[in-house]
């Protein structure tokens, strides 16, 4: 039988549980910086080092690897870019699962595989640590903002436990079910979000040809039916022609090649999905990848011909 995870005595507050923070880039800076600024003593670790920079100034202690963080944690999150990065991290020589301690909580916010979430918890149960998928919906913004979404499936007893650090860092945080479920239900909101942003690209689109001033439209259409987090914070950078990354389209493409290889697995035809996928491959190919998810209206421009249009008025 398989050792059950023992949760610590001490209940989940500052001065009592040590937070340990595994990836820092554009989310995890700013949602760490959330627990530092609610008195939490935080280790940080990022492969990037100098990307530890602002959270160091804000208190945060660097370590030199995701064990070390564990060493010094007895809550561990994670929030790097794509699933190998997931399992060298969690699961490696120097991962955290190596140091954390029986009794201890690791909280995945990366997006990826529900395979991988359940192989997680797995071996988290055979160490006595609890385990939860957390991947996060709201981008830069709502990490900024502390207005995130979490996705949770894994441990129910360590989602209730910690949903005081969660609560610092979003307003939604609701358990699915059990492992992996937390990064199925994110594979839905990012199959929402594909479809939406073409919707949005065109939209846009048309009401340029039409002569539409395009921040009235936003704001029009934004208040009804057709509003979304996509038309009203991203549509604004579009209109900007700003097009710096709140998420990556790299990791973008990452996320709807997961939701295509488990439609494909469960035999579920998704075209849309499948549209918007090639798109954002176009995107990519057209040297995209580091921009953000809002850089698809570009691909739509060129497909009409603007940008060349612009150059040749130039």
């Amino acid at each position: 039988m398989l050792p059950t995870p023992s949760a610590p005595a001490a209940p989940i507050a500052p001065g009592t549980t040590r937070i340990g923070w595994v990836g820092v880039g554009i989310m995890g800076c700013s949602m760490v910086s959330h627990l530092l600024g609610a008195g939490y003593h935080c280790t940080i670790y990022n492969r990037s080092p100098s990307k530890c920079i602002p959270s160091k100034a804000k208190g945060a202690v660097i370590a030199t690897s995701p064990k070390a963080v564990a060493e010094q944690a007895d809550v561990v999150f994670v929030i790097v870019g794509f699933p190998t990065d997931v399992r060298e991290v969690v699961l490696g020589h120097d991962g955290v699962f190596a140091g954390l301690k029986r009794g201890g909580v690791l909280i995945d916010c990366t997006t990826s595989t529900p395979s991988l979430a359940q192989e997680i918890y797995t071996q988290g149960q055979q160490k006595g640590v609890a385990t939860i998928d957390a991947p996060v919906s709201g981008g830069d913004i709502g990490a900024k903002t502390a207005e995130l979404s979490f996705m949770l499936g894994g441990d129910k007893e360590a989602v209730e436990r910690s949903r005081p650090l969660l609560d610092l860092m979003g307003k939604n945080a609701r358990y699915m079910g059990g492992a992996g479920s937390g990064q199925h239900t994110k594979m839905v909101n990012q199959i929402l979000i594909a479809n939406t942003m073409i919707g949005v690209c065109e939209g846009l689109l048309y009401a340029q040809r039409v002569g539409l001033d395009l921040t009235d439209i936003i704001a029009a259409v934004g208040a009804g039916a057709a509003g979304s987090f996509s038309i009203n914070n991203l549509g604004p950078r579009m209109v900007r022609r700003d097009f710096a990354p709140g998420f990556y389209v790299d990791h973008f493409l990452k996320d709807l090649g997961i939701a295509l290889e488990e439609a494909r697995r469960m035999n579920l035809a998704l075209p849309g999905l499948a549209l918007a996928n090639q798109m954002y491959v176009a995107l990519k190919a057209q040297g995209g990848g580091r921009l953000g998810t809002q850089g698809l209206l570009l691909v739509l421009e060129r497909l009409n011909g603007l940008q060349q249009k612009e150059e040749n008025e130039g």
